[in-house]
């Protein structure tokens, strides 16, 4: 059967490691071709629009948009770019998967001072198993500390070195064309792209992206598909509307898609007929209504209640189901229940009952594939797994922000049997460090069963180091890092595969202040207490028994009574009643008590307040288990 191309369109993925660029270069890509005009004032990184995703400054879910192009490239016609914007953080990787199957190539946005780093490997080994042709962009060559040839370099070191070691899986991969890599030189904030390479520091010398969209219409493939009129389309995404309920993302890999059109929708191999109600095309920031919509078209539709990512629609009288999206196992898992503490059902309003939170985790389910939820002995809790703590604690956040209130376990591994032996996780963490800090990262992360694979020192005062670690020991390792640091320590972490178990790790070497009983924090108490311990309650504030209220230096833990107050009495005290020496408390993120929390400990989680405490409350019965398990 004969293929057809649409030459007035492109589908491209803008890729990168965290931070590089990747969001703000789509701003300059939609302001340059004026998708901004009809929207007035606009803000910076319209495309990170969630709440979280704007506080953490990064990009946690994969966005499309589209870009219409009309230049010297097009020959004067319109192109339609479509334009997908990707996670850059590997427990966001499943996201990444997904936008790759949407696209016909990849811009890989490598920042001109910090170059390829682990994520920007995860991105490039993806796109080489999928065929995918890639367009190196060096973002901000503007940086004092730019390197730009040597960025370039590592690049294409890192490209070869991964297409050998696919080389088997991949044989037909094309190293020709790797090493024939077309390179731009940009300045995403500045909205510049030049073909020819600045000074080191400087800006590109174009006045605008005309050399990037030159590039993208030269080096990435038309959509190209069966001549043969056979509807093929893959839901990719998911997205709501309130007016028309459920929205299905989708690429059209053959055929026309037309509103109203009775149509095949495959689910797990079962058929069904379905009628499409509603066609949605996106134009700039927004989705507007369409007829029809053909090959290499990235659309959405309503009308089908229940689909799901990597279903197929397809025609009813030829059905021809797609592939499923193959997305990568889960590493770390945490038991996500109903509040059980003391002090639960205490907001007015939050939603607090196991239907409720099973409900919502259901609902998770819908759009993030590489979440898996499964059943506990406990009918109110459930294991919830996902590729790296990042992603499940922004989980918890997010249903913490929507009136949920949640125990939380210790984030654990996700081991598996291999050949009669228990393997764990790995992951590869690349540091980057001042030179005064590598004897004591080093030392932290031997401590962590971490091995040293590679070190380089740019002779600029930082030194570049690789690990293997399993990806339990850097359970709360990135706080411990940071102030190991002083804050100015950098890491980031990538999978390695899996490997036997390496043995029992030490998280800490501090222990916990527990309250032995309820009531509330007295200045009286806290401060005969402070030089011991660090507080994470403020006075007044009320705790409950077994709630972990500070951090022992000592590596044991500590039950106190933080609720002692002075005795009246008629005699006045020399030094009087004067609190102004209590230090004050450290008060933990979620990420932060997550990483903190010890293996018998869970961090209670309400739209109000986050809390630590210990999974057995009351002190007794927690004796009665440690003896119990000492035993066994």
């Amino acid at each position: 059967m004969a293929r057809a191309s649409r030459e007035d369109l492109r589908n491209v993925a803008i890729v990168a490691h965290v931070d590089h660029g990747k969001t703000t270069l789509v701003d300059a890509m939609l302001r340059t071709t004026g998708a901004f005009a009809a929207h007035g004032e606009q803000e910076d990184r319209v495309m990170d629009s969630g709440e979280l995703e704007r506080e953490k400054g990064i990009t946690i879910l994969a966005k499309n948009t589209t870009v219409f192009y009309n230049g010297p490239a097009s020959d004067g016609k319109d192109v339609t770019i479509n334009v997908i914007d990707t996670p850059g953080h590997a427990d966001f990787g499943g996201e990444v998967e997904r936008g790759l199957s949407m696209v016909d190539g990849v811009v890989l946005l490598v920042d001109s001072s910090e170059g390829p780093l682990p994520q920007t490997r995860f991105v490039l080994r993806k796109t080489l198993e999928a065929r995918k042709p890639v367009i190196l962009v060096v973002n901000k060559t503007d940086r004092p500390d730019a390197r730009i040839d040597g960025v370039v370099s590592e690049t294409m070191d890192l490209l070869l070195g991964l297409a050998s070691d696919i080389a088997e899986e991949v044989p037909d991969l094309d190293i020709d064309s790797i090493l024939e890599l077309p390179v731009v030189y940009a300045s995403g904030k500045a909205g510049r792209a030049s073909l020819e390479q600045p000074a080191d520091g400087e800006l590109p010398n174009n006045e605008d992206l005309e050399p990037l969209f030159e590039t993208i219409m030269k080096h990435v493939p038309a959509p190209s598909y069966e001549d043969d009129g056979v509807l093929q389309a893959h839901v990719t995404n998911l997205d709501a509307s309130p007016f028309l309920g459920r929205l299905a993302l989708l690429r059209i890999h053959g055929g026309t898609l037309k509103k109203g059109q009775n149509v095949a929708w495959i689910h797990h191999g079962d058929q069904r007929s379905v009628k499409i109600t509603e066609l949605l095309e996106t134009r700039g920031l927004e989705r507007v209504p369409a007829q029809e919509a053909g090959p290499g078209e990235i659309v959405a539709v309503a009308g089908i209640e229940n689909i799901m990512i990597g279903d197929t629609i397809t025609d009813l009288n030829d059905p021809r189901p797609l592939p499923a999206i193959h997305i990568d196992d889960p590493a770390i898992s945490m038991t996500i229940g109903i509040n059980t503490s003391p002090m639960a059902g205490r907001v007015k309003g939050a939603k607090v009952t196991a239907r409720q939170v099973k409900d919502r985790l259901d609902r998770e389910l819908i759009g993030n594939v590489s979440l898996k939820v499964l059943p506990t002995e406990r009918p109110d809790a459930w294991e919830v797994q996902g590729r790296g703590e990042l992603a499940l604690s922004i989980l918890v956040e997010q249903m913490r922000r929507e009136g949920f209130e949640l125990t939380v376990g210790k984030p654990q591994v996700v081991t598996r049997e291999i050949d009669g032996k228990v393997h764990e996780p790995m992951e590869e963490i690349t540091i980057d460090t001042p030179e005064d800090y590598l004897g004591a990262v080093t030392q932290l992360l031997a401590a962590r069963k971490g091995r040293m694979q590679e070190m380089t020192n740019h002779g600029s005062g930082w030194v570049r180091m690789v690990f293997t670690v399993p990806a339990r020991g850097l359970i709360g390792f990135r706080s411990t890092f940071l102030t190991l640091t002083h804050g100015a320590g950098i890491a980031n972490t990538i999978s390695a595969g899996y490997e036997p178990w390496a043995g029992a790790i030490e998280y800490r070497n501090t222990g916990s202040i527990i309250s032995d009983r309820a009531g509330v924090a007295t200045p009286y108490a806290m401060i005969n207490l402070q030089e011991r311990m660090t507080f994470f309650v403020q006075p007044t504030q009320e705790v409950y028994e077994g709630m972990v209220v500070g951090e022992n230096a000592r590596n044991e833990d500590m039950e106190v009574n933080v609720t002692k107050e002075k005795k009246q009495t008629n005699m006045r005290a020399a030094s009087a009643d004067s609190f102004e020496g209590l230090t004050p408390p450290r008060v933990l993120t979620l990420e932060e008590s997550l990483e903190f929390a010890a293996e018998d400990e869970c961090v209670e989680v309400t739209p109000e307040a986050i809390r630590i405490r210990k999974v057995i409350l009351n002190s007794a019965d927690r004796m009665r288990e440690a003896r119990r398990r000492a035993k066994n």
